[in-house]
């Protein structure tokens, strides 16, 4: 009987209050020194917020970034750039927002995904819209102000978006398919806002 209490013990303090592994994979503490990353706390606004997954021409919005973290399979943990560690807590000016990337680390026996998030969570959604147009304006003017107008009205249909899914690698290597690509098709994450047809997509 004891030794089933010294078992049970021992499970409880390798796994955490939500079922999720503590103790990362060989490949993934591999990963994480290779990128030079460490565990990392985000900020409950970012996490609450909805995001986007392709930087110039997004079709859909997702729902929460924590959302979908907890919809993951394997394990998860956050991670962050040592450098960035010790981020400013409050937000930026408008003109210049503070920004950080943010990986979300998918832990599985026969792979380490990173799903790598960019974190503008101290903006509000129209600054964010704002700032996208600013960064993408000179890059394709015509494609952008599609996006701008469509964004625009997801903002005013209460589906403001405040993070961005950049990329995801896996086992360290970039995936050619785009962000939404992979949510949509292969994941099968439903999104929350049409933005070719701006209107809400209903559960």
């Amino acid at each position: 009987m004891m030794r089933m209490i010294l078992i049970l013990l021992v499970f409880m303090l390798l796994v955490g209050h939500d079922g999720t592994a503590l103790a990362a994979s060989a490949k993934a503490t591999s990963l994480r020194q290779a990128n030079a990353l460490t565990a990392f706390t985000p900020p409950e606004k970012f996490l609450a917020g909805n995001f986007v997954a392709d930087e110039m021409n997004p079709g859909v919005i997702f729902g929460s970034v924590k959302a979908f973290a907890a919809s993951r399979q394997c394990p998860t943990t956050w991670l962050i750039e040592a450098g960035d560690k010790n981020r400013p807590a409050g937000p930026g000016a408008p003109d210049k927002p503070v920004e950080y990337t943010l990986y979300l680390e998918e832990d599985c026996p026969d792979r380490v995904v990173y799903y790598v998030f960019i974190d503008q969570s101290g903006l509000t959604p129209q600054q964010w819209i704002e700032w996208r147009e600013k960064f993408h304006r000179s890059k394709a003017e015509p494609q952008y102000g599609s996006t701008k107008s469509n964004l625009d009205q997801a903002c005013a249909d209460g589906c403001g978006v405040g993070a961005e899914l950049r990329f995801i690698q896996k086992d360290g290597e970039l995936m050619a398919k785009s962000p939404e690509a992979v949510l949509r098709h292969d994941l099968k994450i439903a999104p929350i806002y049409d933005l070719n047809h701006k209107k809400k997509i209903s559960p």
